[in-house]
């Protein structure tokens, strides 16, 4: 079955490798230049490329060094407009085209995301970022825009601030004068990168800014190197925060799958609007600044992005209606290793942490069933991203962790592990191949019993199944909720208490760490929503009001706001409005009179604006309004539907 998602016609004609010379004009907002490509003819007397396009303005086309006339179809309001190009001398299977196109982007694209400079952490230059996953590679360079297509790829890229990309930086070095030298913001310089390992298009990826490099401790005998980027104001802090995990977490994945292949694995610290908390791009993850908590306490979130160098960029979906493959594969991998590097508590703590958005999630799409499946049946030109959402992660995990224990166990399946991705490494595969390729393993590796114990599964349940639940309990190791499960129960009980200040100290949380009290906070969730009084010195005592920790506030706001028609929710839904779009005045510290910075991540204002709009509808739309371009197009988007906006009632307010 072809991709839903794309108009090309790369079951006849794949990309190879492309070659991309880009100027990035920060005035304008653009970026202009030539993509070069090299395609692999597969079918006989091939008489057109097709390429996927949004929001692009294209110059002209040579094939083969010949110019040709070329055709924009109709525009599709998800996939954009296909790209014609003809092949004057139709090809023959096994032939190659010479591709070139001149170009340039607009305003209107998806995929990247131009900041002013208040809108970054120094406030002193722009910044450009992509995000190109789920299908927006489209609207940075005309591209067959679907996993099963990899490519190759070099760049020179010329701005007048710094540059990475999803590939090796070859010059000016990483490890040089920032700019190689030159003066940023003014003087332009043009980056050069190389990318030897074939990626699918929404691993492209581009930023630009005042950034700043530190390298970070590589194991002895690695041929591989890691460091931190930022803006120059962060970097000190980005590196002291990954510094001790990261390269420890890269090593622990080579010896359960096998060696990273991408050459160097670098992490990049966004502007706060980035909507994701990491995205994988291949050579350089781009991570959250709200990870940066000054203890180290989020950085599991790298080691999520970290597995899917092997599970998503070496072993890919070939298409969303598989993207379960990547994030299943890599939930359950990461939490793997959790248990390797700790303890295997830390592993069902884990599971158990995500347990709550993958309910909360499967609850969100009651009326959007399909939703609820692992594998989507996506129809032609559907959004992936509407359904983005916990469900692929954990239903995901907590399916291949079912099969783990219906096999037996770690020891008998953690080889399958490695041979999953040394067989599949490089390649775009399907669920359908994944499970042919299970059952090959287990009747050429395993016993009778594992065939037998495999058959036993109900495959259809867990790949189509609909529902609020799991088509199975899956019980969890729980021992490290055990104490924040009593603190919620203490709560829970003392909800007619007037004496607060007699039961409840500080350092009744003092012991936990930050997982064990975004546990505890989502346990009261689980009891009716207690009184205001509760609320205020719950937030007061415990500082989870004015907490720099994003997981934990974000989850004492849902505590507030539980009950929509209560007078803490009326209440603290003005504070959770003014946190998410960075108007909060942080207390303390010296930091009285800063503003903070826009809640960009997903993974927060989705669900605080949802929560606001039951609300105090008014509060929720006007703040949305007000600082819409704040936003990532992506959560734009998503954030849009979620409040029921369409695309004029949020112009025509813009205009007003």
């Amino acid at each position: 079955m072809a991709d839903p998602t794309s108009q090309s016609n790369y079951l006849s004609i794949a990309t190879r490798h492309l070659s991309l010379e880009w100027t990035l004009d920060f005035l304008t907002r653009t970026v202009r230049g030539t993509a070069v490509y090299e395609l692999d003819v597969k079918g006989d007397k091939v008489a057109e490329v097709i390429l996927d396009t949004a929001d692009l303005v294209i110059d002209n086309i040579h094939v083969n060094g010949r110019s040709v006339e070329f055709t924009l179809g109709a525009e599709h309001a998800v996939m954009g407009s296909a790209l014609h190009i003809p092949i004057p001398c139709p090809a023959g299977k096994g032939t190659n085209v010479k591709l070139a196109i001149k170009y340039e982007t607009t305003t209107g694209g998806t995929a990247l995301q131009w900041l002013d400079k208040e809108q970054t952490q120094g406030g002193n230059f722009p910044f450009l970022f992509s995000q190109c996953q789920p299908i927006y590679a489209r609207s940075l360079v005309p591209i067959q825009d679907t996993p099963s297509v990899k490519f190759t790829y070099n760049a020179h890229v010329t701005a007048v601030l710094p540059i990475l990309m999803s590939a090796i930086l070859v010059s000016p070095p990483s490890t040089g004068p920032p700019h190689g030298g030159r003066k940023i913001g003014q003087d332009e310089v043009t980056y050069v990168f190389q990318q030897s390992i074939p990626i699918p298009s929404y691993l492209l990826a581009i930023a630009s800014g005042n950034l700043r490099y530190r390298p970070l401790p590589a194991p002895k005998g690695k041929d591989w190197t890691s460091g931190v980027w930022a803006e120059e104001e962060l970097v000190d802090a980005a590196e002291w925060e990954f510094k001790e995990d990261t390269t420890k977490f890269l090593e622990a994945e080579e010896k359960i799958t096998v060696p990273y292949r991408f050459g160097v694995y670098d992490l990049l610290v966004l502007p706060p609007s980035f909507p994701y908390g990491g995205m994988e791009n291949a050579c350089v993850t781009f991570v959250t600044p709200t990870l940066l908590t000054g203890d180290r306490t989020l950085v599991d979130v790298v080691l999520h992005e970290i597995t899917h160098s092997w599970f998503g960029n070496g072993v890919t979906h070939a298409n969303a209606c598989h993207f379960w493959l990547n994030e299943g594969w890599t939930t359950y991998v990461e939490r793997l290793l959790q248990e390797i590097l700790h303890t295997p508590a830390h592993r069902g703590f884990s599971f158990l942490i995500g347990s709550k958005g993958l309910y909360d999630d499967l609850k969100l799409y009651e009326s959007r069933p399909s939703y609820q499946r692992l594998q989507i049946a996506f129809e032609n030109g559907e959004n992936p991203d509407d359904a983005y959402s916990h469900v692929p992660y954990e239903k995901g995990a907590n399916f291949l962790l079912h099969i783990e224990r219906t096999l037996g166990g770690l020891d008998v399946f953690l080889p399958y592990v490695k041979n999953y991705v040394q067989t599949f490494m490089g390649q775009s595969i399907t669920t359908q191949q994944w499970k042919d390729h299970l059952y090959a393993y287990y009747r050429e590796h395993g016993t009778r019993d594992n065939v037998e114990a495999l058959d036993s599964i109900d495959w259809h349940a867990w790949l189509h199944g609909e529902g609020l639940t799991l088509p199975v309990p899956v019980e969890y190791d729980v021992t490290l909720a055990r104490e924040s499960n009593l603190l919620a129960d203490r709560w829970n009980k003392a909800r007619t208490a007037t004496n607060l200040q007699e039961i409840f100290k500080a350092s009744d949380v003092q012991e936990l760490d930050a997982n064990q009290i975004v546990v505890f906070l989502e346990r009261l969730q689980s009891y009716p929503a207690l009184p205001k009084h509760h609320i205020s010195f719950l937030g007061s005592t415990y500082s989870f009001a004015t907490t720099p920790n994003a997981e934990i506030r974000f989850r004492f706001y849902e505590v507030a706001l539980l009950d929509p028609q209560s007078v803490a929710a009326r209440e603290y839904a003005v504070d959770a409005a003014a946190w998410v779009v960075g108007e909060e005045i942080p207390k303390g510290n010296g930091e009285e009179g800063r503003m903070g910075v826009v809640k960009g991540r997903m993974k927060f204002c989705r669900p605080i604006f949802r929560a606001l709009y039951t609300v105090d509808a008014e509060l929720a739309l006007g703040t949305y309004r007000r600082h819409k371009l704040a936003f990532h197009p992506i959560a734009r988007n998503l954030i849009e539907k979620d409040l029921g906006l369409t695309l004029t009632d949020v112009n025509a307010n813009m205009a007003n």
